[in-house]
């Protein structure tokens, strides 16, 4: 069963830090990229961070980068999120989902990403 399990939300003050952690299982890890994406109240779902399992390379987008960063252990087939300073804004649901690679991209479109998993949900507040 092909499955993908976010975890490690949950409330945190402005300037604090969280880790997401990404399961993947019933596919060939390496075979795929994993995105991180987010849905805050009354908003359109928005990525985040993206790494190919095959070759490590990474993109965050420019409302994380320097905050975010994105990492992956092909031997617990598992993904990471790490948040630093964390702002009100950063306060959504987060999901991880997952892209074939059939090619040398980095997939980073929302519509790229086929295999999702439930989200957890982070609160930045005071």
């Amino acid at each position: 069963e092909v499955q993908l399990q976010a975890s490690g939300g949950g409330l945190v003050q402005p300037g604090g830090s969280l880790r997401l952690s990404c399961p993947a299982s019933g596919f060939t890890f390496e075979d795929y990229a994993i995105g991180w994406f987010r849905q805050a109240p009354g908003a359109e779902r928005e990525g985040v961070s993206y790494i190919s399992n095959r070759d490590g390379s990474l993109y965050h987008e420019e409302r994380v980068k320097g905050r975010f960063t994105i990492s992956s252990d092909s031997a617990g087939n598992t993904v990471f999120l790490h948040m630093n300073r964390l702002k009100p804004e950063d306060t959504a649901v987060y999901y991880c989902a997952a892209s074939r690679l059939d090619s040398n991209w980095l997939p980073r479109g929302i519509g790229q990403y086929h295999i999702w998993g439930q989200g957890t949900e982070v609160t930045v507040s005071s």
